[in-house]
């Protein structure tokens, strides 16, 4: 199942080029737009487009598990899923080998967005130390919204409610989190609601990774693995429920 999701997206090209254009807008447009604004005296010595390169790269990694149900949707209609259903192959299994190719898919966009903000002028420093904690975040966050996008899949089987869900939960989870901008920048409402925020998390441990800065610790980053893991248990559930209806 996940050799057969990668062969699909690598014969969709045009899907792998929007994923990579819109955060590259993103980042040209916001990077050099706060440039002025945003000075390193306020960002602890980095420039705006240094802090906000791994921002913009986890915002490809937002976007594009958005996106992951919508197969899911072919599938159930098609009636392909259920016919993967009725042989002796778990959902489980089927899910989470459409997920794994998801996973790959991300981090290495993510890893690809990271690299296009160097050629833009970001100044990276790498701490590898703090590189498994980083991966495990990403990782933890790509599965989480995946997962996430596949359980509004399987619930509502409907690509125009799927479309709606990308611009209902997108847009908040990034404008509540760290990705643009540092929590003491943001009012103290905000700033105390994005330290629960996924996405934060998962930015916090990147810039641990690429600019050396304190990460958000184990703790977190556990939690939001747990989270991911109890979200894969429900969208395989839902998963099965909207096969057999079908």
């Amino acid at each position: 199942m996940c050799l057969r999701h990668l062969r699909a997206a690598l014969r969709r090209p045009v899907l792998l080029t929007f994923s990579l254009a819109q955060p590259l807008l993103w980042m040209t447009f916001f990077g050099f737009l706060f440039q002025r604004t945003a000075t390193p005296e306020l960002l602890k010595g980095v420039d705006y487009l240094t802090f906000v390169t791994p921002g913009i790269s986890l915002l490809s990694v937002l976007f594009g598990a958005s996106q992951s149900g919508v197969s899911l949707i072919r599938d159930i209609q098609t009636g392909f899923l259920g016919r993967m259903l009725s042989t002796a192959t778990p959902a489980l299994a089927i899910l989470f080998g459409k997920l794994l190719a998801d996973l790959v898919r991300l981090v290495l966009q993510a890893l690809l967005v990271v690299g296009l903000g160097c050629l833009l002028g970001a100044d990276l420093t790498i701490v590898m130390a703090n590189a498994p904690l980083a991966f495990l975040a990403v990782a933890g966050f790509a599965l989480l919204m995946s997962s996430l996008s596949c359980l509004l899949a399987a619930l509502t089987r409907t690509p125009e409610l799927m479309g709606a869900y990308v611009h209902l939960v997108n847009m908040p989870v990034l404008f509540t989190s760290t990705a643009l901008i540092p929590s003491r920048h943001m009012p103290e409402w905000l700033a105390r609601f994005a330290t629960y925020n996924p996405l934060t998390v998962t930015v916090e441990a990147l810039r641990a990774l690429c600019l050396g800065w304190q990460g958000p610790g184990l703790l977190p980053v556990v939690a939001l693995v747990c989270a991911a893991s109890i979200m894969l248990v429900f969208s395989t559930l839902a998963l099965a429920r909207a096969a057999r209806m079908e």
